[in-house]
């Protein structure tokens, strides 16, 4: 029993001698994340996001019901306001929020034209500002946010505040030769700023069927042409003119590349369907990252998001720009089919500033359920813990981008962005149900029990075709449905 009572202090002491050297660690020796953290500098003040901001929305208030309460508050009445210098308040002067008379509304700057309620304390020169249905607040001194600047699809609001803690804290950070300088302090980001979007992208439909879809009557040549053409073409990664030329010297099959180009098309609108619409596995670990193509010469990006379990692609997007709308829009399609993101979610992607104002929208329009942080790993090299940990599935997200741009590499650009999303399309249905992977022991990662009915390449790519048209009646079929309910509505 003295043994026992002996070895529990020793673990109580150790324990004891545990938190204290925890304690001293985290107080004076730092941790690798935090001596290199960038964010300290307010160089790096323009990569960051800052927070949502807190929002009021206008309650009406009566001003009799006030005066009532302050006489059972403080047992006497409140009295109007007592002009001594010989200003006056213009009769059809009213408090904007608890609609007071002028006998109760103070002169607030000398005959300025701003003014404050007595009976409310609401400071105002005219309505227009506070009655408005809600207003943007700095989280951190509370003031409005001011509107500074208006851009194609989105409005900055800025803290002007030089009070506000957060500004003075960034403040005194900045080195001191450029605060000499004639607007030297500029360079950075010191003040709250926050982005409005002016366009919903969460209304965008990502299910609608693409427009302009070729007919898959044959007048000179058959399915089986067709499946060919999108082996030799997607598969083995041959140009069109070299697909063209394939075709003829084995199977004699005359064929011209813009053929094939439409056969392509008219595969992609079929597939492009079913194959977002499969039901992915989805892991608690995705991986994003965005890469670039060339439309004409001119720089267009593609954005690819992969479940890290599997590896599949479950959101993808092509677009003109490197916003956060194209974005907002390949994460869309990544959590379709979640009702609400799984147990310790990690979403990985680089430091780019997008991703972490596309979850801010996301965290804003859905709250609690699609609330989540971007795990960012930043750089090449490994100079802080969070890359560190998380380097394995960047190179993983990187090495899709490499292939997917040996399979573009062929083509030498498109001629326009809707043949970069057909191509696409066709990728990443090869990608997903067609293209045997190492990782997976030589297999396809999502298997098709369907597709096990076709023992070569070009029966797939016509099965492929016929799930996707199967696909695309089962949504014609839902949109009527629901026409048909809203009519009845």
């Amino acid at each position: 029993m003295d043994i026992i009572l002996y070895l529990l202090t020793i673990i109580q002491h150790l324990f004891q001698m545990n938190c204290w050297l925890i304690t001293f660690i985290c107080r004076y020796i730092p941790l690798k994340q935090w001596a290199f953290d960038d964010s300290h500098s307010p160089k790096y003040q323009k990569f960051k996001v800052d927070e949502l901001p807190r929002i009021r929305t206008f309650i009406k208030q009566d001003w009799q019901f006030l005066l009532e309460y302050y006489l059972w508050r403080y047992g006497k009445p409140l009295k109007p306001v007592q002009r001594r210098n010989g200003t006056s308040v213009p009769e059809d002067i009213l408090c904007p929020l608890c609609g007071a008379p002028h006998l109760f509304i103070y002169d607030n700057n000398g005959g300025n034209g701003q003014y404050q309620c007595k009976v409310c304390g609401q400071t105002f020169s005219s309505g227009d500002l506070v009655t408005t249905p809600f207003r943007l607040l700095c989280p951190h001194c509370g003031h409005s946010l001011s509107r500074i600047k208006t851009r194609k699809h989105f409005v900055i609001h800025k803290c002007i505040n030089p009070k506000c803690p957060y500004y003075l804290h960034n403040l005194k950070k900045v080195d001191q030769e450029d605060l000499k300088e004639n607007y030297g302090k500029n360079k950075y980001k010191l003040h709250y700023i926050y982005r409005e979007f002016t366009i919903d992208f969460f209304r965008m439909d990502l299910n609608s069927l693409p427009k302009h879809a070729s007919s898959l009557r044959f007048s000179k040549h058959n399915a089986h042409v067709m499946s060919l053409c999108l082996t030799l073409h997607i598969n083995l990664g041959l140009s069109l003119r070299k697909t063209s030329q394939a075709l003829k010297d084995l199977y004699n099959i005359r064929i011209s590349h813009q053929q094939i180009a439409n056969y392509c098309k008219t595969a992609a609108v079929c597939i492009k369907p079913f194959t977002d619409q499969y039901p992915y596995r989805k892991g608690n670990t995705f991986i994003a990252d965005e890469t670039y193509i060339k439309v004409r010469g001119v720089k267009t990006f593609v954005w690819l998001i992969m479940n890290a379990a599997c590896r599949s692609i479950i959101g993808y997007q092509v677009s003109d720009n490197r916003g956060v709308g194209p974005c907002i829009l390949a994460m869309r399609m990544a959590f379709q089919g979640l009702k609400k993101l799984p147990d310790h979610f990690k979403f990985v992607a680089d430091g780019y500033s997008a991703y972490p104002l596309a979850a801010m929208e996301f965290a804003k329009k859905f709250g609690k359920d699609f609330t989540f942080t971007i795990t960012q790993v930043i750089g090449l090299t490994n100079d802080d813990a969070v890359s560190k940990d998380n380097r394995p599935f960047k190179q993983i997200v990187e090495r899709l981008n490499r292939t997917y741009k040996a399979s573009y590499r062929k083509t030498n650009g498109f001629d326009n962005i809707e043949g970069a999303n057909y191509d696409l399309a066709l990728w990443v249905a090869y990608y997903n149900f067609l293209r045997p992977h190492k990782h997976n022991r030589y297999r396809v990662l999502n298997d098709v029990e369907l597709l096990h009915g076709a023992d070569n390449m070009p029966g797939k790519w016509q099965l492929l075709i016929f799930l996707g048209q199967q696909t695309i009646l089962h949504m014609q079929e839902n949109s009527a449905a629901s026409r048909e309910r809203g009519c009845c509505q």
